[in-house]
């Protein structure tokens, strides 16, 4: 049993918000999720607590190219590690001006703060992986599993009895309840609950969740995320069909995903987690996007 050693990036000065994963092969460590480049320096931090250089880590599996997850993965490069990632987000990494440009959009002048920079990765570095690939890193298997639903570039990678699933399995702070993080433009709903049945198929014995931490009771945490994904999107559904603008939207949706985390018995602190983790307005648009190209026909 390879040794997993969760490091806490702490972004935005919290903790249990954005997790990478150090794995310790036979072959060296190896690191799944990078984090944003703006806690880079928690993840150095973090890498040497584990007793480890960053340039011992020759090998990054990212579970998809969204910033909190990938955005520091060009620095792990740097240091000389390979960048394993889905065929769709090899483009975006070795030229990511197109993925910068469209946050840039959204976030304006935060994007530095929230994110940090993001550079290139040389082509000779960027693995690209399908579907049910497997590798070998000295002792240590790995398998990955296309899961889109959340983004179509997205990776659960399943080591042994252990599956580390990005945002797939969703976000669960603390006692707070799990929670689907619904960022524009991918979400299909259908999609995503293929992939967590495909998760279920594997029978893992545990869930690794980059937003945060280990997840034993996996069928029971796997039913309560497609409950609460239908229960999201069938709330956002009707302000979409009476074209309510969503920036009115997102303040009432947030009292109500509130309420359900009230309910769960979550602090103030943890509600706040949850909205850095997973920031309500992002659910709301990525939802009226679901419902919009539904409407049109336009999901396959």
């Amino acid at each position: 049993m390879e040794n997993i050693k969760i490091i806490d990036l702490h972004f935005q000065k919290t903790k249990d918000a954005i997790a990478s994963f150090l794995v310790e092969t036979s072959d060296g460590p190896i690191l799944i999720e990078t984090g944003p480049a703006s806690t880079f320096d928690q993840l150095s931090r973090g890498v040497s607590k584990c007793g480890y250089s960053l340039d011992e880590i020759k090998h990054v599996l990212l579970t998809h190219i969204h910033f909190d997850h990938a955005g520091a993965a060009w620095k792990l490069a740097e240091a000389g590690a390979k960048i394993y990632v889905h065929p769709f987000g090899v483009p975006h990494l070795a030229a990511p001006e197109k993925l910068w440009n469209s946050a840039s959009q959204i976030y304006g002048d935060d994007m530095d703060r929230l994110w940090g920079k993001m550079k290139p990765i040389p082509s000779n570095q960027l693995v690209s992986v399908e579907d049910k690939q497997e590798f070998e890193i000295g002792t240590t298997k790995i398998k990955s599993l296309h899961t889109p639903g959340h983004a179509v570039h997205h990776i659960a990678w399943k080591m042994g009895e252990i599956i580390f699933t990005g945002d797939v399995a969703g976000v669960k702070i603390g006692n707070g309840p799990v929670v689907p993080p619904c960022p524009p433009p991918d979400i299909h709903i259908e999609n995503w609950k293929k992939s967590l049945a495909i998760i279920k198929s594997e029978k893992p014995k545990e869930l690794y969740l980059t937003h945060f931490g280990i997840i034993d009771e996996v069928d029971f945490h796997l039913d309560s995320l497609s409950y609460i994904l239908d229960d999201w999107s069938a709330w956002i559904k009707p302000y979409f069909e009476k074209n309510i603008d969503q920036s009115e939207v997102v303040p009432i949706f947030m009292e109500y995903s509130k309420s359900q985390f009230l309910k769960e018995g979550c602090s103030k602190e943890i509600i706040q987690t949850y909205e850095y983790a997973n920031p309500s307005w992002m659910s709301v648009a990525g939802l009226y996007r679901y419902w919009k190209l539904k409407s049109q026909g336009r999901l396959k």
